[in-house]
């Protein structure tokens, strides 16, 4: 099957990788991009932070390349992809909207970090850790017009644990979807892949997220909170508020389960450790460990030193 590769992270190498492996299936091209691209929900431009030389790993083994410039509606990008002669088109780590042009010269395939239908669009694996959900997975469909509805080739469950962060559940969604990648690639290559239409009825499509979503909200409780901290912490840009007028990014916290009884407003720090504050929130407390101010990693102690400070 000859296939053409559509990525530009650090998973879409490791996906490129696989279809090299696999005997039935022959690499025709890459089509990538670069680590800073504007795209239609944001026009000022977007920072691929999971941003992996895909290129180079292609020239390794002489294939063609193409770097996307503007758009994948640039009539000479489609003009190179056809001499390709593709049979197929697989897309992962990938931002854009495949054209349907692209998809009328050879069906594209996409991994999606999602038990499809639910969880569609933007982030899935962020918004399912904030949003408390136990479990995730990964999903191979074929793509048509609409955000990740076509019809399902195949999928792999994820369970998420309380002590998950998104890089240690991004792992495990990695590695289910190369293995998944090997069982559909060789079956779509026979002609014996058997698509699963989506129920419409259990579609939750996520909005796209920017590094300014990552505001806490201390009013929530801590839970909620711990989830949303650790769901964006790195290799993302982090969960942040404001102290004195300057940018805290929390990179770690845990729940704090005692006794005390103190009574604060949420944001406000309520215990000073070597290393450590803890601070109110709307319910329960939480332990911050991992502080970051100017780009700079400093110790939560050394920053705030009265219990009266609090964090917006």
């Amino acid at each position: 099957m000859r296939l053409v590769f559509i990525g530009s992270s650090g998973f879409g190498l490791k996906c490129l990788q696989a279809c090299l492996e696999i005997p039935e299936v022959k690499v025709v091209g890459v089509v990538t991009a670069p680590k800073t691209f504007t795209i239609s929900y944001r026009p000022q431009g977007v920072t691929n932070v999971l941003y992996a030389d895909v290129s180079g790993l292609a020239k390794v083994n002489d294939i063609p390349v193409v770097t996307i410039e503007r758009s994948m509606a640039d009539p000479s990008m489609l003009e190179t992809i056809s001499t390709w002669k593709p049979d197929a088109f697989l897309v992962a780590g990938w931002y854009h909207m495949i054209p349907k042009q692209w998809r009328e010269l050879a069906p594209a395939y996409g991994l999606h970090a999602s038990l499809l239908p639910d969880y569609s669009g933007g982030a899935p694996l962020v918004w399912a850790m904030i949003n408390g959900e136990t479990k995730t997975g990964i999903t191979c469909f074929q793509m048509d017009d609409g955000v990740d509805s076509g019809p399902i080739a195949g999928q792999r469950e994820v369970k998420i644990s309380p002590d998950d962060t998104i890089a240690t559940l991004y792992t495990r969604i990695e590695q289910q979807g190369l293995k998944l990648l090997h069982e559909v690639l060789p079956a779509m290559a026979a002609g014996a892949l058997n698509l699963r239409v989506q129920d419409e009825s259990k579609r939750r499509v996520m909005p796209q997220r920017c590094p300014e979503d990552g505001r806490i909200d201390w009013n929530k409780d801590a839970e909620a909170i711990v989830r949303f901290i650790r769901a964006q912490t790195k290799p993302y840009p982090g969960a942040f508020c404001d102290y004195e007028g300057d940018k805290l990014i929390i990179w770690d916290a845990k729940l704090v389960y005692d006794d005390e009884v103190f009574c604060a407003v949420p944001g406000q720090v309520t215990k000073i450790g070597e290393g450590f504050i803890e601070v109110a929130c709307g319910e329960g407390k939480l332990r911050l460990l991992g502080i970051e101010m100017n780009r700079q990693a400093i110790k939560p102690s050394e920053l705030i030193r009265s219990i009266r400070k609090r964090l917006a």
